[in-house]
């Protein structure tokens, strides 16, 4: 064990800091039992449900999910912005014990399945208390002694004798939570420049797909064409006969890659769609691969080039296409009947450059959001365990 440090049931925590239950620390009052009689469509006052509530913490926005109450308002069930809430019922799964802050004051309501802490102490932070709740060693602890079978509930006397590390002064407490809002800030950051990325892309989706907007150089008008006129569409075939462990090459569904095979069906550059179950997530694959038969490929024209045709799929309302009135489906005959406008090759070929680097700068985006929340995830293990010591 490192110098300074003892074990406690919690885990290793510096010798300073002390386990304790948050009774007597904090208090955690219960909501109120507004009556649905009174639930509106619009209103002054907003209804707070555990569905306010992200898994891993933090106020959801529901927006037009949003319930309104325009009853009687009994005395002290107003949230103010900065109260932190818990959610005490399992709307979704891992909801349990999530903790946020009201985001506005005068509107939301404390509602009866949510609970409001209130510090009791001058030594506790309330924003550490927020770290703490959302920790996955406390959610687990709260499962733990959870009650129910289909909903699992828990209760403020159920949330206050979990034990928790607390590092000695408020000073520490605060320096960890903000070192925590620090990287949810980046995260919400690269979440907003994620979203503005795919909307300009969707623009220029829009623009260059159409002809509407042509890149320089490029003139003269498009051509009218049926997909059948640049593509053919072929099955997929059973994975029964292919599946090995360690196959070198994908076996896809609908969904993705579900296994692996030692032979392929086809090894060009393809376009596929769901033949049923899922029919409206194009993808795209450039190495060999085999489609089970729920799944159709493309051979793809020498005329045509293969990711044009791609996103030109991704603008196709496949929905629409649909043959059957319960598994959706798609007919292979139908695919290639439809039209659409169809540049000379070079033209396809400068407008799929310029949208593959959209979408290679949105993936480099998401890869350092996923690596964000990771390094999140670690920072808050090693921080709420003192593991790293920011005073």
């Amino acid at each position: 064990m490192r110098p300074g440090y003892k074990q406690t049931e919690v885990g290793v925590i510096p010798e300073d800091w002390e386990v304790v239950p948050l009774d007597g620390l904090a208090t955690i009052l219960h909501g109120y039992g507004f009556q649905s009689q009174y639930f509106k469509p619009l209103g002054s006052y907003l209804l707070t449900t555990p569905g306010h509530f992200y898994e891993t913490g933090g106020f959801r926005e529901v927006r037009d999910k949003q319930k309104f109450y325009a009853g009687p308002l009994p005395d002290g069930y107003l949230l103010s912005q900065g109260d932190l809430i818990v959610a005490m019922t399992e709307q979704a799964d891992g909801l349990l014990g999530s903790a946020a802050f009201v985001p506005s004051g005068g509107g939301y309501l404390h509602n009866q399945r949510l609970g409001k802490v209130k510090v009791l102490s001058t030594d506790v932070s309330i924003s550490f208390l927020y770290r703490v709740f959302n920790s996955k060693a406390y959610r687990a602890k709260v499962r733990e002694t959870a009650a129910g079978t289909k909903v699992k509930h828990t209760s403020p006397a159920k949330l206050l004798e979990i034990p928790v590390a607390l590092p000695p002064t408020k000073a520490e407490q605060e320096a960890i939570a903000g070192a925590l809002s620090d990287v949810d800030g980046l995260i919400e950051t690269l979440t907003q420049l994620i979203a503005k990325k795919r909307q300009i892309k969707q623009g220029a989706m829009q623009e260059l797909l159409t002809g509407k907007k042509r890149l320089p150089g490029f003139s003269g008008e498009w051509e009218v064409k049926q997909l059948g006129d640049v593509l053919k569409v072929r099955h997929g075939k059973s994975q029964h006969d292919v599946a090995v462990e360690g196959g070198k090459y994908p076996i896809l569904a609908s969904g993705g890659e579900i296994g692996r095979s030692n032979d392929y069906l086809y090894n060009k550059p393809s376009v596929l769609i769901g033949r049923k179950g899922t029919i409206d997530v194009p993808q795209f694959i450039d190495t060999p691969f085999w489609t089970i038969d729920t799944l159709f490929f493309t051979e793809i024209a020498p005329e045509a080039d293969v990711k044009f045709i791609f996103y030109k799929f991704n603008t196709i309302n496949w929905r629409s296409y649909n043959e059957a009135s319960g598994v959706p489906s798609l007919n292979a005959s139908r695919i290639e009947s439809i039209e659409f406008s169809c540049p000379p090759l070079p033209e396809q070929t400068a407008i799929a450059t310029i949208l593959t680097a959209m979408d290679a700068e949105i993936t480099t985006l998401e890869t350092r959001l996923a690596k964000t929340r990771s390094l999140k995830q670690g920072m808050m293990h090693n921080l709420l365990t003192g593991r790293i010591r920011l005073l």
